[in-house]
Parts: structure tokens; C-alpha cells; sequence
């Protein structure tokens, strides 16, 4: 794999991970799942929010950079908004209190839970706003041609982190409590605000 295609796609996969692992409703259906049910449904479960979440983000990437390719001088806007929403959503992150005693009903026929997880991921107008902003502005920052690198990793991150999210419940139950999920929210969070300062850096040199 070329250097720099790598170099994108780990930035995709870090962004990516940082964007999923503080606790949300993706996660909490996909934790309640490893905690009560058995390894068939967990997985079921797992894969069914991949897939949800994947589609969102290629919709917020692909949208908003269509848009941007349209409409160039955007970039720079994006790029502003980008920053200021990554400072947000990082300071939100570190500020946040972990949902982990929120439970949500697994045991329910699959074609619901499935119903379930579309609504929290699609119908869901903060995740839709928070995934445009994030991934839009990435986007505007990114080379045309590397594009493709970042967004297969923020698809792998999606992948790599409910499967794992999955597994690691079932294996560490009792070790999970608020202390853990809490240390995961602060340093997701410092990585985000990483990602807005960069942009923010790039916005700077493209205006001077």
C-alpha cells in the first residue's frame, strides 16, 4: 500500500473510532445485546449497526463532497464550520456523562431490533447533523485523490469497533463500569479537538 493512501486510510480508521466509542444509542444496543443474549444475536446485532452506520457516513462524506466539488468555494467554510464543530462535539465528549445504565429492550424479534437500530442511526436528526459536519468537513480538507483512502478507514473503524464493542462486552463484563467508559469519552474527545485544531490550522493557511 502506498505511503500516503496508508497514512489517509489510518486517518480514517482513528477519526472513525474516536467519532463511535463514546456511548451512544449504537452502542448501548449493541452492549445490552453482549450482556443478555447469546453470541448469535450479538453478532446479528453488531453487523446490523455496522451496516446502518457505514451507510450513514458514505451518505454525510459523499453528500457534502459532491456539494463541495460543485460549489468550491465552500471549502473554506466547511473548513471553518468543521473546526468549530469538532471543538464542540470534543468538549461535548470530554464534558459528557456515559448513558451506561440507559437499557434498551434485546429481546425482541430480530426485525425489530433491526427497525430499532435504522431509527436511532437514520431517523436520528443529532447523529445525521453530527455525521455531516464531521465527515463534510474532513472532506473539505482532504486531497481529491485520497478521498477513497479516508473513507474505506472510517469504514473499517465502523467494522473494527461494533465487532469489537461486541466481543469485548461479552469477555468483560464486570469490568465495564462508568470509571472505564468515562476515560474512553475524555480521550475520544481530545482526539476530536485534535481533528478540529487541524483544520482549523489548514483554514488558516489557505485564507493567509
Amino acid at each position: 500500500m502506498d505511503a500516503a493512501v496508508l497514512q489517509y486510510w489510518l486517518q480514517g480508521v482513528l477519526l472513525g473510532l474516536a467519532y463511535l466509542a463514546p456511548i451512544g444509542m449504537q452502542n448501548l444496543y449493541v452492549m445490552n445485546t453482549a450482556l443478555r443474549m447469546g453470541p448469535l444475536r450479538t453478532y446479528q446485532v453488531a453487523g446490523i449497526t455496522t451496516a446502518f452506520d457505514i451507510s450513514l457516513a458514505l451518505s454525510c462524506f459523499f453528500g457534502v463532497g459532491l456539494l463541495l466539488e460543485k460549489v468550491p468555494a465552500l471549502i473554506n467554510v466547511m473548513l471553518l464550520v468543521g473546526c468549530l464543530a469538532l471543538a464542540y462535539f470534543g468538549i461535548r465528549m470530554i464534558t459528557s456523562k456515559p448513558a451506561t445504565d440507559r437499557e434498551v429492550n434485546v429481546s425482541e424479534p430480530l426485525l425489530k431490533v433491526t427497525l430499532a437500530c435504522f431509527a436511532v442511526t437514520w431517523l436520528n436528526p443529532q447523529a445525521v447533523l453530527d455525521g455531516t459536519m464531521l465527515l463534510g468537513s474532513m472532506r473539505a480538507s482532504l486531497p481529491t485523490d485520497m478521498a477513497a483512502a479516508f473513507i474505506v478507514g472510517v469504514v473499517t473503524a465502523s467494522c473494527l469497533w461494533f465487532g469489537g464493542l461486541a466481543t469485548v462486552t461479552r469477555v468483560f463484563k464486570s469490568a465495564l463500569d462508568d470509571r472505564v467508559m468515562r476515560g474512553i469519552n475524555v480521550l475520544c474527545g481530545i482526539i476530536i479537538i485534535l481533528y478540529g485544531l487541524k483544520l482549523g490550522y489548514e483554514l488558516v493557511q489557505a485564507v493567509f
